[in-house]
């Protein structure tokens, strides 16, 4: 297979009909900085239990050496819709359809994409993965690094941004989002994942 140019203009409508809130970005504007990963290590309940989360995902060194290798992709913003049944301070559970919404979409990007030569795409989601009510790391005492291979989900799981030790904020803004921190669990919010194309 010859290697050609992603043409977005060409792209972007396709993916579109996938889901229709994309913004394109430089794989140069994705930010990785170390210290995300403490957000994870010390402040998110998910910590270890996902795949798809540290310690399982790919570390910052590693993130940075992948964003190398591509030139470009597409941020998808997602509202979040909140369960109300289920305390916000249980964030994930809080969230649950939003964020599996969000996976699945994520990843439709991704084949789409793939389908249509850009075989190298790749997704980066928001927050842990919600395909399962349990991950494996949940249920056994020991998971290695291969135990992934066991993964009921694994032609589709795919890391967050943050577990990568992707800056968020910082690459969302240089994507031409205009965050800020909510200072209350009663604000609206959106969810963010990435394609990496080419």
């Amino acid at each position: 297979m010859a290697h050609r140019r992603i043409d977005l203009d060409d792209l972007l409508p396709r993916l579109k009909e996938v889901h229709p809130h994309l913004t394109p970005i430089s794989a140069r504007d994705v930010v990785v900085a170390d210290w995300v990963r403490l957000k994870c290590r010390y402040g998110c309940k998910a910590y270890g239990k996902h795949l798809g989360c540290p310690p399982y995902s790919p570390t910052p060194d590693e993130t940075r050496k992948i964003l190398a290798e591509y030139a470009v992709g597409v941020i998808a913003r997602f509202e979040a819709v909140p369960d109300r049944g289920v305390p916000p301070q249980r964030l994930h559970h809080h969230l649950w359809e939003s964020i599996n919404r969000a996976h699945e979409e994520v990843f439709q990007l991704e084949r789409r994409a793939f389908l249509a030569g850009c075989y190298k795409a790749f997704g980066l989601n928001a927050l842990p993965c919600t395909f399962c009510a349990t991950c494996i790391p949940e249920e056994e005492e020991r998971v290695g690094p291969f135990d992934a291979r066991n993964c009921r989900h694994k032609e589709k799981v795919r890391p967050s941004m943050e577990a990568c030790g992707i800056d968020v904020f910082k690459t969302l803004e240089r994507a031409g989002y205009h965050l800020s921190v909510l200072e209350s669990y009663s604000q609206a919010f959106a969810l963010f994942g990435l394609v990496l194309l080419d």
